[in-house]
């Protein structure tokens, strides 16, 4: 009789399971874009999201670019939201063309489409309500309150976005390349307006889905077979990059490409023109990279990390801050803690937040486990209620 560890030895472990899994034809050069793009956004927010006491022991938030403001190149690095806009134009158009026109269309397509999407925000809702409810029973300053929870909820404007434009991909099949160059020119003319004091501040958020379409066109467009050499791809690294760098060193665009706690001005919130130029140089260089990235994940354990990663994306950006923030709150009863609360002026602050990175992943993969388990029996239960009334 051959003993239980033989047996063991022998069944395939989870890297292998998922290769075969996986269908021959599958874009595995794309899903290592989606899941680079959002590893860049999770590293950059818990790298950029800071707190520090204020008088009456409140609480506000603040960023260590406000204090060490040299490190702002490398928001270039890790704002990558371009990336994950482009690689959802994409998906999103391969989708639709994969359901055909004659199951229900664009709109039943699209509802489907935001039924997943939409799908996760109950559970995290959820936690964030009672965390606010349990901070104000224990008379905790509604500003602390807000400080806190900020950052958690506002990956919810993301989703609204990315959500809008999922559900305007039908709109965006026919001319996507025309829709991207109109998007740019709306950039333009609102940021010539609001720079120049001539129209309203509220005209500025316009550019929160002209900014977000450009990729999300691109992306739309790369589905449609365009952008395929490498030639247009450097051409769009390049142009998307000088612009950039331009707007920055000569017309007085802020060189951090995500938020500053303070800032009069952000290049994200609402996203600019040189944000814009940063996310065309951002495609052009996601779209070089897609084949490299491809040959990488015949590695099945590489594979299996980026295939986990992907199926779990949304869940990931939900969640992420939610863990910076369990983490913050345990810490407040020990007064300021390196890398969690207190003025992230040092210059070595970015390595204490970096320490503290272990313990954020650990909740964080804790979160996404529970949220995971509620999902199967949420639906499992809603398939017994389904099969006992029929």
């Amino acid at each position: 009789m051959a003993s239980p560890g033989a047996g063991a030895a022998h069944r395939p472990g989870v890297a292998a399971r998922i290769e075969a899994a996986t269908p021959e034809g599958r874009d595995r050069g794309v899903d290592a874009l989606r899941a680079l793009a959002i590893l860049g956004v999770v590293a950059g927010h818990w790298l950029v999201t800071a707190w520090e006491r204020g008088p009456g022991g409140t609480v506000h938030i603040t960023s260590p670019l406000v204090y060490l403001g040299a490190l702002s190149p490398l928001s270039w690095v890790f704002q990558t939201l371009a990336v994950f806009f482009l690689v959802g134009g994409y998906a999103a158009a391969r989708s639709l063309r994969s359901a055909g026109e004659g199951r229900g269309g664009g709109a039943a397509w699209a509802r489907a489409r935001l039924g997943r999407l939409l799908r996760p925000v109950g559970a995290p809702a959820l936690v964030w309500t009672g965390i606010a409810v349990g901070m104000a029973l224990h008379g905790m300053p509604g500003g602390t309150i807000r400080a806190l929870l900020l950052p958690a909820v506002a990956p919810l404007w993301f989703l609204a976005v990315f959500a809008a434009l999922n559900a305007a991909t039908p709109l965006l099949l026919a001319r996507p390349g025309t829709v991207a160059a109109c998007a740019v020119v709306v950039v333009l003319c609102v940021d010539l307006l609001r720079f120049s004091q001539t129209g309203p501040e509220w005209l500025g958020w316009v550019n929160v889905a002209a900014g977000w379409l450009v990729p999300y066109t691109l992306g739309v467009r790369w589905a449609n077979g365009a952008l395929a050499s490498r030639r247009t791809a450097a051409g769009l690294l390049a142009a998307g990059a000088a612009g950039a760098v331009l707007l920055v060193a000569r017309f007085g665009y802020p060189v951090s490409m995500v938020g500053v706690t303070g800032a009069k001005v952000s290049n994200l919130s609402p996203p600019t023109l040189a944000a814009v130029c940063f996310g065309v140089a951002q495609v052009g260089a996601a779209l070089l990279a897609r084949g490299p990235l491809a040959r990488l994940m015949r590695r099945p354990r590489l594979w299996a990390m980026v295939a986990t990663a992907n199926l779990g994306a949304m869940t990931i950006f939900l969640w992420h801050q939610t863990a910076l923030l369990v983490t913050v709150m345990a810490a407040l009863r020990f007064g300021d803690v390196p890398g969690l609360l207190g003025a992230p002026a040092d210059p070595v602050w970015p390595l204490y937040r970096l320490a503290w990175f272990p313990v954020l992943a650990l909740i964080l993969c804790a979160a996404i486990a529970a949220a995971t388990a509620v999902a199967r029996l949420t639906r499992g239960h809603f398939n017994d209620m389904v099969s006992s009334s029929a």
